[in-house]
């Protein structure tokens, strides 16, 4: 049975035929049955920030209307659910009910089909937000189809934008026995340490990619580049693609323009008694790095 990464397990059915019936979406925005999950400035709505749930409000058809951007999530339990942007709000409503919490920080603690629904409506927030003007002509763009696209309202142009993702390669690189190599960015909390990772270029394949982003961070070469899984990360627009490598060569040349704090081999006893404090500590939880390097320490 498969494996899920975080934010990668939709318990809900996003309905995609539906988005382009305007008049079933209609309906659901005037049921109350529908429900609200709201978005303030990149934070999802949480009722209890310590044992926290994918909280919902009742359909709101005023808060609906001053929304600058509302968008169909799908079925969740055979109910409509609408993301609705309230980032214009310099308080946002619903506050006397809970807060808005950033979903970094509380996305371990959610059963796996709620953050995932809420990492939905976080990443269409987001590209909203990124896609105002058409990047054609520059003319103003509107939603359409359920808040899944944007149409450039030139009548010369009406470009279609969908939503967007940028690729990511992300690869565990072993010595073909117990080390890897982790390396340290200095946007990363005190101690913490990762596996490599780099976007996708223009033209090229994922394995190309994989290769070329170990020797440009730290120089080596590798071999078996074997896919393992995926994971969305909408932190801002993200979809990362684990690898794992066995490198060919061993002396490392580390590009410190790319890894501010370093990068070296680690041995799996290291890392199997890592002390998760300001000298060392593993990936974030919730990470497809973290979910790599635990599966290779218990091999």
């Amino acid at each position: 049975m498969r494996s899920w990464n975080f934010y990668d397990r939709p318990g809900f059915d996003k309905a995609g035929h539906l988005r382009t019936n305007k008049v079933w979406l209609e309906r659901q925005i005037a049921s109350d049955s529908s429900r609200i999950v709201p978005i303030w400035r990149s934070r999802n709505f949480v009722a209890d920030i310590e044992n926290p749930r994918l909280t919902t409000v009742p359909m709101n058809k005023s808060i609906v209307d001053d929304s600058p951007v509302i968008v169909f999530l799908g079925l969740f339990n055979d109910t409509a659910h609408f993301a609705v942007d309230l980032s214009h709000y310099e308080k946002p409503p619903f506050c006397d009910s809970g807060r808005f919490a950033d979903l970094r920080a509380i996305g371990t603690l959610l059963p796996r089909d709620e953050s995932s629904l809420m990492a939905f409506a976080r990443a269409h927030m987001t590209w909203h937000k990124r896609h105002k003007f058409c990047g054609c002509c520059g003319a103003a763009t509107k939603s359409k189809n359920g808040g899944h696209v944007r149409v450039c309202t030139n009548e010369n142009c009406k470009t279609s934008c969908f939503p967007r993702i940028d690729p990511a390669v992300i690869m565990l690189i072993h010595d073909g026995g117990d080390r890897i190599i982790l390396g340290r960015k200095k946007t990363m909390l005190a101690g913490q340490h990762s596996i490599l990772a780099g976007f996708v270029e223009p033209g090229e394949s994922l394995e190309n990619a994989v290769a070329r982003e170990v020797f440009e961070e730290v120089g080596i070469e590798i071999t078996d580049i074997n896919y393992h899984s995926s994971q969305p990360w909408p932190f801002p627009a993200n979809i990362m693609l684990g690898f794992t490598a066995r490198a060919t060569t061993f002396e490392l040349n580390v590009d410190y323009n790319e890894l501010e704090g370093g990068a070296r081999w680690f041995a799996k006893e290291y890392l199997r008694n890592s002390p998760e404090n300001d000298t060392f500590r593993l990936p974030r939880k919730d990470s497809i790095s973290h979910r790599l390097m635990r599966e290779w320490m218990e091999t």
